[in-house]
């Protein structure tokens, strides 16, 4: 039988238990207790968060009706942009024509009708226009012809086109007051007025979409291939250039691949021409001749060499009676006629001053004075030339300094058309049949035939 001390380990093992359970249980309130702290802050976190969540929500929503009704209202204001914009740029559309008039030339038919021709010339331009216009009812018809007046007169009389200068301007006028869009417009003399108004014109209405097409009339003249390059690298802007030919259009203007259309029943497709010739007359015939009005292009025209008279007198004697007719025998040689080196014809003569031109040749380097500068105007190479600028020349000085620039000869030769071309069309330094310059620039058949050359020693001294 057990006694009762056999039931102290027994109970001693019970209280270790016991101990070990409580001890259990303390840890296990203790990780709850941290368990649940921790879960109830982040479930205060997250409460906060969700809040604040929802107030983010709420501005958002009411943010994003707010872009709604502006988006709604810029899409109204957009299409209301838009509709007014193409309206702009279809309203008052117009086709522009600007035409280089000194070498896209109307038709001498047009011409020598004078005032009624320009309005006739007007009417048919514009016709021509309209053919090939869409909308041609709503489309204006815009034209602009620069040109040189008074040296297209003058070129054309000599090209017996018109019989007086004043012809062109009644055509002139007749063509600017045929419609209240057409404009003939006289920019005078220098090629660059006529070129740089049509260049900067075109830009200007390049940039205006009503312009639906601008015609250039300028298949005559390469200068503009480079201006037509520029504007034509666009292809919107290639739509809408045309080049409107009368002469041929050169092959620099095709190489662009801009389009061309030819209106033949209005333009030249030809360039004007030098058609005057000397007229010769015998002794006979001037004195039958009537009298003629005269101007400076006639007596320029019909001037001819005298004949040659020789007057063979008897030998003064004692037995010569007073008042004796004395025997006189008109020889007649035939009149040559003047040099005439080609179409421009010779350059008006120069008389200068030999000492005044001794003393301008004798400017050396960056003393020289510089031709472009004083006689077309301010140099436009500026402050790069190296001849002077500054200097004041005189009347005998200006003379002397265009003497000198026309020692070179012009790049164009007889087919320049600057009426104020400053270089040599032919050579001046020819006197009695003797080319007087050591070292000549300009070819044979640039002096008058049967020309001979000094030797340089004595060509030299003369020069000099």
């Amino acid at each position: 039988m057990e006694s009762i001390m056999d039931f102290i380990p027994r109970y001693r093992e019970y209280q270790t238990q016991k101990d070990r359970t409580e001890c259990l249980i303390k840890d296990l309130m203790i990780h709850c207790e941290h368990i649940e702290s921790t879960l109830r802050k982040e479930n205060h976190d997250l409460q906060t968060e969700l809040r604040h969540t929802q107030l983010d929500y709420e501005d958002a929503t009411k943010s994003r009706r707010e872009l709604q009704e502006q988006m709604k209202e810029l899409r109204y204001q957009l299409d209301s942009v838009s509709q007014d914009n193409n309206s702009l740029k279809q309203r008052n559309p117009y086709v522009l024509a600007l035409i280089d008039g000194d070498g896209l030339i109307f038709k001498e038919n047009l011409i020598k009708q004078g005032l009624e021709g320009g309005k006739k010339a007007a009417y048919a331009l514009r016709q021509e226009i309209s053919q090939r216009c869409d909308n041609a009812d709503d489309t204006e018809i815009i034209t602009k012809v620069v040109a040189n007046l008074s040296g297209l007169a003058k070129a054309m009389k000599r090209d017996d086109t018109i019989q007086n200068e004043s012809d062109l301007r009644d055509f002139m006028l007749g063509f600017t007051q045929a419609k209240a869009s057409f404009d003939f417009i006289d920019v005078g003399h220098g090629k660059e007025r006529a070129d740089s108004k049509i260049k900067e014109t075109t830009r200007w209405n390049l940039r205006n979409f009503n312009c639906k097409q601008i015609l250039l009339g300028v298949s005559h003249d390469a200068g503009y291939a480079p201006f037509l390059d520029e504007i034509l690298r666009d292809d919107s802007t290639r739509k809408r250039i045309t080049i409107l030919e009368g002469f041929p259009t050169v092959r620099e203007i095709i190489a662009t691949g801009a389009n061309v259309v030819n209106f033949d029943d209005l333009f030249r497709t030809d360039k004007l021409v030098d058609r005057t010739s000397p007229v010769l007359y015998s002794p006979a015939s001037v004195a039958s001749t009537p009298l003629q009005s005269i101007s400076y292009a006639t007596v320029t025209q019909k001037a001819s060499p005298p004949p040659t008279i020789t007057l063979p007198l008897a030998p003064k004697s004692a037995n010569t009676h007073a008042g004796r007719p004395t025997s006189v025998t008109v020889k007649s040689v035939p009149a040559q006629p003047p040099w005439n080196p080609g179409s421009r014809g010779i350059d008006p003569p120069l008389i200068i001053d030999q000492a005044v031109l001794d003393r301008i040749k004798k400017r050396k380097d960056n003393d020289k004075l510089c031709n472009n500068h004083y006689l077309r105007g301010p140099c436009a190479k500026g402050d790069q030339c190296c001849f002077e600028h500054d200097y004041k020349p005189n009347g005998e000085e200006l003379k002397a300094i265009s003497h000198l620039a026309r020692l070179n000869p012009c790049t164009n030769g007889q087919d320049c058309e600057v009426e104020n071309c400053i270089y040599g069309h032919h050579c001046p330094s020819v006197v009695n049949g003797i080319c007087l310059h050591p070292f000549c620039k300009f070819h044979a058949n640039e002096h008058p035939p049967g020309t001979k050359l000094k030797t340089m020693k004595k060509a030299f001294a003369a020069y000099e």
